[in-house]
């Protein structure tokens, strides 16, 4: 095994030695919440504006999903809400190595959705006619054309729906990549610095309390990933989310069978910059089973069902952890947020077992090929499986932007666009009028498009 392929790459966002800032700022007029990718792309964004931007992670920049996801950037399949961001987000993608110089694996090498059966290969006719409303170069491909970009496949596909135009980059290099590009530009970001609240005056935000001290502020954002939701709640904004565990390995580098991205009922697969793939299962999520979950359960059901053969609930520690966390703490003392710095959670041993077999038995020629990583990571989601971007009407100046469902590396650039945008009162030409919170609680039916 070469040394490359040996040392824990993907691992590298959230295994560092914890580094508290030295000092804060004594203001700022945004402070951002969470150092994920939709969180580092806002303050990338507003600082090219010339706005004074705060960011404070409580752990790594991208030491939890963002770090940890598929690397996919794709519009393929998205819900309609998602598609003009996604767009915008792709064109930010094709020029971001150069625009921040640093190299962040983006490449494009399309994106394949197979198909086992016709029948399978008409109903993506749907969201073909979506795409051709957006002059997205997507279209249904036989089972002959699949082979030629899917190489030694033992599966007897009838065909796929392809998007030529959708890529891929390394998540463990883009969100640190640009979270220096954003100090550049002028953002001051900061790692290892909880922010436990919020001092408000008159019904608005006036500072954000750090575990460190106080930056005063009129705006902040909290883009806090899979915390968003308990974090609100400390506010006493109600904010429907739920966790997805997911596990990924990569394997070393090997034989090159595809150069996109495939997505199979028994396998999602990526090929990496460092000629390995990233690999997950197709067709397996699991749901942590925790007092949100009945808290959400009505608004999360359309979703349940329509995920209902691949959501698999487990039941386990995470429900006593939630249970015993405190609704609300004093914002003098350690937060829980300071308590688990880095979610990381273990990967599945039966999701790796399967995800070995599955692409043993669809690439043969991969058999002997080792997984040399494996990872877990926690995916915040929405209802509807879109977005949540808004500003909260119950205390002004404060604004979320959380739920991305296991889309927001692709989408993220994009978002951070569109949010920066919301943030500075500038118009980014980005439409998010359909991602308000306030859809889960006027009555408007909650009807997920895609998947996670």
């Amino acid at each position: 095994m070469s040394g490359q392929a040996s040392q824990n790459i993907v691992a590298s966002t959230w295994t560092k030695h914890f580094t508290p800032p030295e000092k804060l700022p004594a203001a700022a007029d945004v402070v951002i919440i969470g150092g994920g990718i939709v969180g580092v792309s806002t303050a990338w964004f507003l600082a090219r504006q010339g706005v004074n931007v705060v960011l404070c992670e409580k752990g790594h920049i991208a030491g939890e999903q963002s770090g940890r996801n598929w690397g996919w950037v794709r519009v393929q399949g998205r819900d309609r809400r998602e598609v003009p961001m996604m767009l915008e987000s792709q064109r930010i993608w094709a020029s971001l190595a150069d625009d921040i110089g640093e190299d962040v694996g983006f490449t494009r090498g399309g994106c394949y959705f197979t198909a086992n059966t016709s029948k399978e290969l008409k109903s993506f006719e749907a969201w073909v006619d979506i795409a051709r409303d957006y002059d997205i170069p997507t279209r249904l491909i036989n089972a002959v054309e699949l082979k030629q970009h899917v190489r030694g496949a033992a599966i007897d596909w009838a065909g796929a729906m392809y998007t030529e135009s959708d890529g891929r980059a390394e998540p463990h290099k883009a969100t640190p990549a640009l979270a220096r590009a954003a100090e550049r530009a002028g953002a001051t970001i900061l790692s290892s610095c909880a922010v436990r609240g919020l001092e408000t005056s008159a019904g608005a935000v006036s500072a954000v309390v750090c575990e460190h001290g106080t930056i005063k502020t009129s705006t902040v954002l909290c883009a806090a990933g899979a915390w968003t939701s308990m974090f609100c709640r400390s506010l006493g904004i109600d904010v429907p989310q739920l966790r997805v565990r997911g596990t990924v390995c990569r394997t070393a580098p090997c034989e090159n069978v595809l150069d996109g991205n495939v997505f199979d009922e028994r396998l999602g697969i990526r090929r990496r910059e460092d000629g390995g793939y990233t690999v997950a299962h197709g067709s397996v999520l699991e749901h942590p089973v925790t007092p949100a979950s009945f808290r959400y359960f009505f608004k999360f059901l359309p979703a349940l069902m329509q995920e209902l053969k691949i959501v698999n609930l487990t039941f386990g520690r995470e429900f006593v952890d939630e249970w015993q966390t405190p609704k609300v703490w004093a914002l003098d003392r350690p937060s829980p947020f300071e308590e688990t710095r880095v979610l990381n959670p273990e990967p599945t041993p039966s999701v790796l077992k399967g995800i070995r077999q599955n692409l043993d038995a669809i690439f043969p020629q991969l058999a002997n090929t080792p997984i040399v990583e494996t990872w877990a990571g926690m995916i915040e989601s929405s209802p509807d499986v879109v977005p949540i971007i808004d500003a909260v009407e119950q205390l002004r100046g404060f604004h979320i932007a959380t739920g991305f469902s296991g889309h927001g590396f692709g989408i993220g650039p994009g978002a951070g666009k569109a949010i920066a945008g919301m943030l500075s009162g500038q118009d980014s030409g980005i439409d998010i009028s359909a991602l308000r919170l306030s859809r889960f609680f006027d009555g408007s039916p909650i009807r997920p498009q895609a998947t996670i």
